[in-house]
């Protein structure tokens, strides 16, 4: 089975969360998801005002296939990657940017919502978000002693039969 390539969770999770939501207020956008590369959502936000979301997982399934599509294309072309990604309807726009080697930051708004002013927002943002998933990455992974291991296998065991 794929798993996320990330994982946020407690502190970390929660400044993130801050920040996409400080990101939706400042733009105007209606949905932010930051998605990794495999396709999961990691954490997403959605403006009050906003209508029923679309199915955000497969919104981001989409997305990372497009995020390695679109890297394909890059190299093709002798560059090392597209940063960002722009789709333009005649009623809504999806703007995508990379957040590290990791993550896609992908916004979806109306068409109403300046560009320009989204793109200065997002780029403040995801250096912040890039550092806390730094920090995170760097961290030592969590080794449980024998110990641990065989009182937590007990209590499962009394629990489970």
């Amino acid at each position: 089975m794929i798993e996320p390539s990330l994982a946020l969770y407690g502190e970390t999770f929660e400044r993130v969360e801050q920040h996409l939501e400080e990101l939706l207020e400042a733009t105007g956008v209606r949905y932010c998801l930051l998605v990794d590369r495999k396709g999961f959502v990691l954490s997403h936000k959605e403006a009050l005002w906003a209508p029923r979301p679309p199915a955000l997982d497969s919104i981001a399934t989409l997305v990372a296939g497009n995020a390695a599509a679109t890297g394909a294309l890059a190299n093709m072309l002798g560059e090392s990657t597209f940063s960002e990604q722009i789709h333009q309807g005649e009623k809504g726009v999806l703007y995508v940017e990379s957040v590290g080697e990791n993550a896609l930051l992908t916004l979806i708004f109306d068409q109403s919502v300046p560009l320009g002013r989204v793109k200065v927002y997002t780029r403040k943002t995801i250096a912040t978000i890039a550092d806390l998933i730094r920090i995170l990455q760097d961290a030592p992974a969590v080794n449980f002693d024998q110990d641990f291991t065989q009182s937590a296998n007990a209590l499962l065991d009394d629990l489970l039969g």
